[in-house]
């Protein structure tokens, strides 16, 4: 009788072990979400303690060459359509999932020294930081801002621009002085502790800064992944992105 309570108990453990990695849900997030999305993720936790959502944070174009290459991922979001829709051109993710998380702005962030209060000022200056456009998104609307204000030629061809792997390494650079400004988002400029925002990037400056959220076609099915994706939309989501500086989705 010893052996088949033993089987009994080792298959309920086993069946238990099953549930919980079945509730797992893989999150692919732009670097400038770290700090909202784990404080997303530990409320979600208080009313789903069985759940276990686990992110990975890394520019967008890292994230989209991870997933194509086989990454585990359920939920992906980033502040650039251009890579959301990347996902779905290549069949990697639901189309009918897709929706807009957050807003954001653009801002330009130096020490007190810097005198730079405008795009038209920025030539002046011997270093500015820029996530690199070939795969930060924040870079991306950065060149397109210098590009629309005439400044983009001038600062490269001086080899004033410092590229940087992610829009929180632009913001350090600028926050240590190792640059005399940096391009990043309005959120990320208020977790700076030397660096003040100079002026803000005129929105018709650069395509809007959205950040598209979708369920890949892993996620997709799984059910998990789907009820914290609905949750992402909901109030405390709201209230979270709101705290750290966001304009929520609709």
């Amino acid at each position: 009788m010893k052996w088949r309570l033993v089987l009994a108990a080792l298959f309920l453990h086993c069946c238990a072990a099953a549930g919980i990695q079945a509730e797992t849900v893989h999150l692919a997030a732009g670097v400038g979400l770290t700090d909202v999305v784990k404080e997303i993720i530990a409320a979600y936790a208080g009313s789903h303690p069985a759940a276990q959502v686990v992110p990975h944070f890394a520019p967008a174009g890292a994230l989209v060459k991870q997933i194509e290459q086989g990454a585990p991922a359920d939920i992906f979001m980033t502040p650039s359509q251009d890579w959301a829709e990347h996902l779905l051109a290549k069949g990697l993710a639901a189309p009918e999932s897709s929706r807009i998380l957050a807003r954001n702005s653009l801002v330009f962030v130096g020490g007190g020294k810097t005198a730079a209060h405008s795009m038209e000022q920025l030539p002046a200056l011997k270093r500015v930081a820029i996530g690199n456009p070939k795969s930060v998104p924040a870079g991306q609307y950065a060149r397109q801002a210098m590009e629309k204000a005439g400044v983009y030629a001038a600062l490269e061809q001086g080899k004033k621009l410092v590229l940087a792997d992610d829009v929180r390494h632009a913001l350090m650079y600028a926050d240590q002085g190792e640059v005399d400004g940096a391009f990043v988002y309005a959120t990320d400029a208020l977790l700076a502790k030397n660096a003040k925002t100079l002026f803000t990037v005129g929105a018709a400056l650069h395509e809007p800064i959205t950040y598209p959220m979708l369920l890949t076609a892993a996620g997709a099915k799984n059910a998990a992944a789907k009820e914290f994706y609905d949750y992402l939309s909901g109030a405390e989501a709201k209230a979270a992105l709101k705290k750290h500086g966001f304009e929520a989705g609709q």
